[in-house]
């Protein structure tokens, strides 16, 4: 059985979809050794959103391998329902180079498991759904998987679903950076809510972002009819723009462990607070703004991606 095979619609189904990549983060140790975490920023805000209390759904394969079957464990028991039957591909692996809290990457993505879907039958279990929020960002919108993901996220917003776009460029992974540019352009052009770091916002424009300045880009991704949009800006914090509305804070201050899953975390919180509010998002937009990064915070005080529950922000 693989990803192209349906099953059954989860009951209930869910309000958030996610699609991306799940992946075992091999960090490198003082000593040289590689000690395997759960990672994969669509995977980690898929388990943000659901400790935060939204319902999620995974929408690609987990592999059948021991790595693969450890993150579908680590999903279901964190609430998120598997959307798809698992995959005989093996687990994509990163490995990760944290220096001063602040991790680098390397991918080895040929031929794995989350990868391994088809479009149809991925928009054949978004139409079965009522239509919610479709989650994508990160490895996901790199090319060559940039078009399958664009077919998907097209026909579930002509189903009447919200699309949330994490840009989270990884430019040392592309083998074209301008294809790669040009294909978060076009996917930031069909999505209603995005989530931007001041890296990602240099790397596509040029320009320079700052929480001094943040109305250069939230006018500019307000005109191409995003209309919620985050900002961050690692410790200093990040910006909410929901319509007119907007709410702008400092990242509150911790022991940092280190920061992988910080930017998952915070978005995970402010999609199951802006799903949970519906229209009223935007009279909510502090608290979301200060929830989201208090979430974030908790997660840097741990190794790993490990976001909070809700109970834990009280």
């Amino acid at each position: 059985m693989d990803s192209r095979t349906p099953l059954a619609p989860p009951s209930p189904a869910p309000a958030l979809c996610v699609l991306g990549e799940a992946l075992i983060d091999c960090v490198e140790q003082s000593d040289g050794s590689l000690v395997p975490l759960q990672g994969g920023s669509p995977f980690n805000l898929a388990r943000a959103a659901a400790r935060a209390g939204a319902r999620v759904g995974y929408l690609p394969p987990f592999s059948s391998d021991r790595f693969g079957q450890r993150l579908r464990q680590t999903a279901e028991q964190d609430g998120v329902q598997v959307c798809s039957p698992d995959s005989a591909c093996p687990t994509s692996l990163a490995m990760v180079t944290v220096q001063d809290g602040q991790p680098s990457y390397s991918f080895y993505r040929e031929g794995v498991a989350d990868r391994d879907w088809q479009p149809d039958a991925l928009i054949e279990r978004l139409r079965a759904w009522p239509a919610g929020v479709l989650h994508t960002g990160s490895l996901a919108i790199m090319p060559p998987d940039d078009g399958r993901v664009l077919e998907v996220v097209q026909a579930a917003r002509a189903l009447g679903w919200t699309i949330s776009l994490d840009i989270n460029l990884r430019p040392r992974v592309a083998r074209d950076l301008e294809a790669y540019r040009a294909s978060v352009w076009t996917l930031i052009r069909v999505a209603d809510w995005v989530k931007a770091s001041e890296e990602d916002w240099t790397l596509l424009t040029g320009g320079v972002l700052s929480p001094d300045r943040p109305e250069p880009a939230l006018q500019a991704l307000q005109e191409l009819g995003v209309r919620h949009v985050a900002l961050t800006f690692g410790a200093q914090g990040a910006c909410l723009q929901v319509d007119a509305a907007r709410a702008q804070a400092a990242a509150p201050t911790v022991d940092v462990v280190d920061t992988v899953g910080a930017g998952d975390t915070f978005w995970g919180w402010c999609l199951a607070a802006w799903m949970r509010h519906g229209p009223a998002a935007a009279g909510q937009v502090h608290t979301t703004l200060q929830h989201a990064l208090r979430a974030a915070a908790i997660n840097c005080s741990r190794r790993g991606c490990q976001p909070p529950w809700a109970h834990e922000l009280g």
